[in-house]
């Protein structure tokens, strides 16, 4: 008997946040020279020679791009809530899930609630607890963004067959498990 064949756009969505996951560091900086380019405490500094003159992450003035969270990190904190069932995740459940540290997810489920895509409440049986849940606005905040990737997959994919279709989505399938897992 054949096994039923995964939905090749599925499949290819699937590996795609797969690599994804992988490329953040869940702790300390980033690359060899940190999350800039190594120098951003140096005097004088504006940013990598790639960037465009304004430093890249040393102010976090209000506004600065790292008070809010990613709208990817967002995603990742409601598809974990949603993988869950409905099971209250606590902070450092979540932050396993989504691989960032605690302070990060801490941080991304307090813009989450305040977008009011989850809620808080303390731990009935472990008052030090904070549980989070996914409200309804969080649950359309989801099927919005996978019918957006979805789409987005679709259209990249429009001039494959649909052989090439299934061949390139077997192939990244591969190659996401394949790949060296940072750690």
């Amino acid at each position: 008997m054949n096994a039923p064949r995964q939905d090749p756009v599925a499949a290819i969505e699937s590996a795609l946040a797969e690599l994804r996951q992988m490329q953040r560091p869940t702790r300390g900086r980033r690359g060899p020279f940190g999350r800039d380019g190594g120098h951003h405490d140096h005097p004088g500094y504006s940013g990598p020679p790639w960037s465009d003159g304004r430093p890249q992450w040393g102010h976090r003035g209000p506004g600065h791009a790292h008070d809010r969270m990613s709208g990817a990190a967002r995603i990742r904190l409601l598809a974990a809530l949603l993988a869950s069932g409905d099971t209250r995740m606590g902070i450092s459940e979540i932050a396993a899930a989504i691989g960032v540290d605690k302070p990060r997810a801490s941080r991304l489920v307090n813009e989450a609630a305040e977008r009011g895509l989850v809620s808080r409440a303390i731990d009935s049986t472990d008052a030090r607890r904070t549980v989070v849940t996914l409200t309804d606005a969080g649950r359309a905040t989801i099927a919005s963004a996978r019918e957006s990737s979805r789409s987005e997959v679709t259209t990249a994919l429009a001039g494959f067959s649909a052989d090439e279709t299934a061949q390139f989505a077997a192939f990244l399938a591969r190659f996401a498990s394949a790949w060296p897992s940072a750690g």
